[in-house]
């Protein structure tokens, strides 16, 4: 099997991922079914070893227990991560809030090592920076965690150049998580986009949302089709005219889909992995079928003219929250 390096923890991964959140909250939660959703875990573990990707923050420490009754028994078949700084304040309405100070982090990396049922988290991720405390302290105290035993390599999320380098300078930044995708490709800017930095430093860049949270998939033909309560119902990209707008970008998807007789959902993915070695997709999922259609993914090889068509699709409309 092929794999990636995380980062430079040494561990090896199978290029594409699995984002967990959807399992528990966010995506047509009235579908949820948390058998079904540890199956498609240990279906991926059987293709692994895999990157899992979670946070106490999805369902409020439900997406960490679900992925802890998956990996019973396998845990060598995983590299774990998770994420600490987002509170939930109110799960009914998904309201959240920052707090990544010091003590906190210590009491949440604790509580998902209780939830996922592991001695020690592979990847620990700062999921935000919190503005009323300063970067240098909560990555000091993510470095005690690691020092503790309990984490063994730490990572940030959506965050920028110059935030990756202070916590850089403190402690090896081991990967970076942010959005990617056709429609989302401010990452990649030369100038300014985490992407690079994240190849400058060692460090591996993991896609969430690439395949733009569904719709790249080409599954979708309208705006009312998601229920009450999907972030998609209310998100700028899927809805009324942007939707109608941003199809262009998946009938250009599958025109590519068509010379290989693939998903559109692969093609979506094989550009994303095209974008570097350091690049580890996570795309979610909670059916087996789309978990074996996003692994597959990863031996789809696309030619320098497809990846120039691709680059050519149009900026998707709306913004991404």
């Amino acid at each position: 099997m092929t794999t990636r390096r995380l980062g430079p923890t040494g561990l090896a991964v199978h290029p594409v991922g699995l984002g967990c959140m959807g399992m528990s909250w966010g995506y047509a939660e009235s579908q949820r079914d948390d058998t079904v959703s540890v199956e498609v875990i240990r279906r991926a573990l059987d293709a692994g070893p895999v990157l899992l990707d979670t946070a106490d923050a999805y369902g409020e420490g439900h997406n960490e227990t679900l992925v802890g009754r998956a990996l019973a028994g396998r845990r060598g078949d995983a590299v774990v991560a998770t994420k600490t700084g987002i509170v939930v304040d109110d799960l009914a309405t998904r309201t959240l809030s920052r707090d990544a100070s010091p003590e906190r982090i210590r009491r949440s990396a604790d509580a998902s090592l209780r939830r996922l049922g592991v001695d020690v988290i592979d990847l620990y991720y700062l999921h935000r920076v919190d503005p009323a405390v300063p970067l240098e302290e909560s990555w000091g105290a993510l470095s005690e965690l690691v020092r503790a035993g309990k984490v063994r390599h730490l990572g940030l999320s959506e965050v920028t150049r110059e935030q990756a380098g202070t916590a850089h300078r403190i402690h090896p930044v081991a990967a970076v998580q942010s959005e990617l995708s056709l429609w989302t490709r401010e990452p990649l800017d030369p100038d300014t986009g985490i992407a690079g930095w994240c190849a400058g430093h060692g460090a591996s860049f993991v896609p969430f949302a690439p395949l733009g949270r569904g719709f790249l998939t080409g599954r979708y033909a309208r705006p009312d089709e998601f229920e009450a309560g999907d972030f998609r119902a209310t998100n700028p990209r899927f809805t009324g005219e942007a939707f109608t707008a941003n199809l262009r970008i998946v009938r250009a998807v599958q025109k590519v889909a068509a010379r290989y007789g693939a998903t559109t959902p692969q093609v979506a993915l094989a550009w994303t992995l095209a974008q570097g070695e350091h690049v580890i997709p996570i795309p979610g999922t909670k059916q087996p079928r789309y978990l074996a259609d996003n692994l597959a993914a990863a031996g789809l090889r696309l030619t320098e003219q497809d990846l120039r068509d691709l680059g050519e699709v149009p900026a998707a409309t709306g913004s991404r929250y």
